[in-house]
C-alpha cells in the first residue's frame, strides 16, 4: 500500500467547493462552549458537504483563532449563521420544511443504527452543550431524537465526536441527493 498524495485526492478548491451542491442537512449547535468543538464541526461539515451550520446562543463564531485551529479553514468554506437561541433556529428550520432531530439521550430516542433516513427529507440535526446537552425546550420542538448506542462506562461522547458519528450515516444515505446551490 502507498499513501495517496493530496493532489491525487482531487479535492475541489475553495472556489470550486463554493459552487458545489450540499447535503440537505443543517447542523444546529445549541450553546456549545468550546471553539475547538465548533471548529471540528466545521471541518466535518466541509467533509460531508453539509448545507450549513447554525451557531446558537453562546456558541463561538468565526473569526476565531481557536475555531480556525481545528477547522483548518473549513469555517471559510461552510456556510454558517448565528442565532440568539436554538429554539428560534429550530422553529425557523421546521417552518422551512426541515425535520428536526436532536442528538440526545431522551425517552423515545431512536438508536442511530436503527434510524431510517428518508431520502426525500431535509434534516436539522441539533447537538447540545458539552455539559447540559440539548436544552429541554429545544428537545420539545424536535420531531424526534437520535441516540448513539454505547456500552462503556461513560454516558456520552465529546459533542464533536458525536457529530462525526451521526453525520456519517446521513452522508452515506443522502449523498446521491446533494442539493444544487
Amino acid at each position: 500500500m502507498r499513501k495517496i498524495t493530496n493532489e491525487e485526492l482531487h479535492r475541489p478548491s475553495a472556489d470550486e467547493f463554493a459552487t458545489m451542491g450540499r447535503l440537505p442537512v443543517v447542523v444546529v449547535l445549541d450553546n456549545v462552549r468550546s471553539a475547538q468543538n465548533v471548529g471540528a464541526f466545521f471541518r466535518t461539515s466541509d467533509a460531508f458537504a453539509i448545507e450549513r451550520v447554525v451557531l446558537c446562543g453562546i456558541t463561538p463564531t468565526p473569526p476565531s483563532r481557536d475555531i480556525h485551529k481545528t477547522a483548518l479553514g473549513a469555517e471559510l468554506t461552510v456556510e454558517w449563521q448565528h442565532s440568539d437561541s436554538a429554539v428560534e433556529a429550530v422553529e425557523q428550520l421546521k417552518a422551512a420544511g426541515y425535520k428536526a432531530l436532536c442528538v440526545e439521550q431522551v425517552e423515545g430516542a431512536v438508536m442511530l443504527d436503527e434510524l431510517q433516513i428518508d431520502s426525500n427529507s431535509r434534516y436539522a440535526l441539533i447537538f447540545g452543550n458539552e455539559v447540559a446537552g440539548v436544552a429541554q425546550e429545544v428537545v420539545d420542538l424536535c420531531d424526534g431524537a437520535i441516540e448513539i448506542p454505547q456500552v462503556g462506562t461513560k454516558h456520552s461522547l465529546n459533542v464533536s465526536v458525536a457529530g462525526g458519528v451521526v453525520l456519517w450515516p446521513f452522508f452515506a444515505a443522502l449523498r446521491g441527493n446533494i442539493c444544487a446551490k
